[in-house]
């Protein structure tokens, strides 16, 4: 199967978020799916041009990426550059297979793999899994994080972008307080203080999957093994630090540290909890914060201050943050 469009095609998108138009593009850019069964997520008008972008399972084999708006279409794209030059840089990452790509409308089609989101597994995992769980979650990384595997996208993608936590620490001071108790908020001030110092100095440049949380990677649900990391479009330059800054939350103490300790044996280089434990505040705070602020639950139907007493407990597991 083969795309439309070439590299050097004009970018389009879809002209509005419906089954039919996806239909229609499929026709152009994938013609045996055009006909199949297509089970759209998330396709739902959307104010923000930045978010205008839905993904399908089509006859239950193939995932579509596909876009409405130039931002995402924007993102697909690199998304297709960038998994083209990886598979070459780092053929041991499991990536997704690609059947499809196509600028003239922006899409990526790939095949849906046999595997398990993270979240939905991590309950399975025992203490004698652990470490094999963790090997499998640092090696990816290792690799990824290779200094020659940046040279080599960077030579053939060009610049890359820099991903970004949700929110600055400025602005978790100056709006988050109105969302938690008042006893909280000194001590989110405080957080935040420590997090700019953990971050004043630059770290180590590397390729950074930029969102690797537990719905980005898929494991084998018998075996407990990683099969595929998906969602590369926000791929990027930042530190290997930034990589790691979900996996306190979705992971818990016990099998983060594993894989910090993992990740230090396999690269022969050292993390730093503090960097970690940083973007993790920004990252977790910042998503409460946006949730919140559009009216949109957390994930797991809780509160902000919830999710800052969660904090807490991690960074005293952790010995950091005091």
């Amino acid at each position: 199967m083969t795309g439309a469009g070439g590299c050097r095609a004009a970018l389009t998108w879809l002209d509005e978020p419906t089954v039919e138009a996806l239909r229609a593009a499929l026709r152009l850019v994938a013609p045996g799916l055009a006909d199949g069964t297509i089970v759209p997520r998330g396709l739902e008008p959307n104010d923000d041009p930045q978010w205008c972008a839905a993904s399908a399972v089509v006859d239950d084999r193939f995932v579509v990426k596909f876009a409405w708006a130039e931002p995402p279409a924007q993102r697909i794209c690199h998304q297709v550059r960038l998994l083209d030059s990886l598979r070459a840089a780092a053929p041991r990452l499991p990536l997704p297979v690609v059947v499809a790509t196509s600028r003239d409308p922006a899409m990526l089609v790939t095949q849906r793999a046999a595997a398990t989101p993270f979240f939905d597994v991590r309950h399975l995992i025992t203490t004698p899994d652990r470490q094999a769980v963790a090997d499998d979650l640092a090696a990816v990384l290792v690799a990824l994080h290779d200094a020659d595997v940046l040279t080599s996208v960077s030579e053939a993608t060009g610049p890359l972008p820099e991903p970004m936590a949700h929110a600055s620490t400025g602005t978790l001071r100056a709006r988050f307080g109105a969302l938690i108790r008042p006893d909280q908020r000194d001590r989110v001030s405080a957080w935040c203080d420590r997090a700019d110092q953990a971050l004043a100095a630059p770290g180590r440049t590397v390729l950074v999957h930029g969102d690797f949380h537990g719905d980005n990677h898929l494991w084998d649900r018998e075996l407990l093994r990683l099969r595929l990391v998906v969602d590369w479009e926000t791929a990027g330059t930042g530190e290997p630090e930034f990589d790691l800054r979900c996996l306190p939350g979705d992971c818990g103490t016990e099998l983060f540290t594993a894989t910090v300790a993992a990740y230090e044996r396999m690269s022969g280089t050292t993390l730093d909890m503090d960097r970690i434990m940083a973007w993790h505040l920004r990252t977790v705070l910042g998503d409460a914060l946006w949730r919140a602020e559009a009216g949109v639950a957390l994930p797991d139907r809780r509160t902000p201050a919830h999710w800052v007493d969660d904090l807490a407990d991690r960074f005293t597991a952790l010995k950091t943050f005091g």
